[in-house]
């Protein structure tokens, strides 16, 4: 099941829609025409711990307006999947991904006005057994 939005509880997503980290020192906008593109969580290692609910976007859909300079990255494993954290607050924004590296993923959260909590049904995607894994 993939699950696309126009609107989070009443909210309208923006097709240019600003989110940031929790300090702010990280903003960014998102080219988002279609809403929220495959909403999902994930239960590979890293996204079980960091908990956050992602959305897709394409690699040119995201524009860092301000703290590029703040933002940490960080790789495992196969090191396809590049991970991105505000250095000062700690919060996940974004990744490019390993299932679809022409694409980031990003942190629903980090959207102005939308509660990622009022989704209902979001689906798991299996990221423990993923194909990179299997040899």
């Amino acid at each position: 099941m993939t699950i696309n939005l126009k609107s989070v509880d009443g909210v309208e997503v923006q097709e240019k829609h600003k989110g940031s980290c929790h300090c702010g020192s990280v903003q960014f906008e998102l080219n988002l025409p279609e809403g929220l593109v495959d909403v999902r969580r994930c239960d590979c290692s890293m996204c079980r711990r960091r908990g956050a609910i992602a959305a897709s976007v394409s690699l040119s859909a995201i524009n860092i307006l301000q703290g590029e300079e703040c933002l940490k990255l960080y790789q495992f494993n196969t090191r396809t999947a590049k991970h991105f954290f505000c250095s000062n607050c700690g919060i996940y924004t974004h990744h490019q991904r390993r299932s679809n590296p022409t694409q980031y993923g990003f942190n629903v959260a980090c959207l102005e006005e939308i509660n990622p909590l009022k989704i209902q049904g979001i689906p798991t995607y299996d990221g423990i057994n993923h194909p990179a894994d299997q040899k």
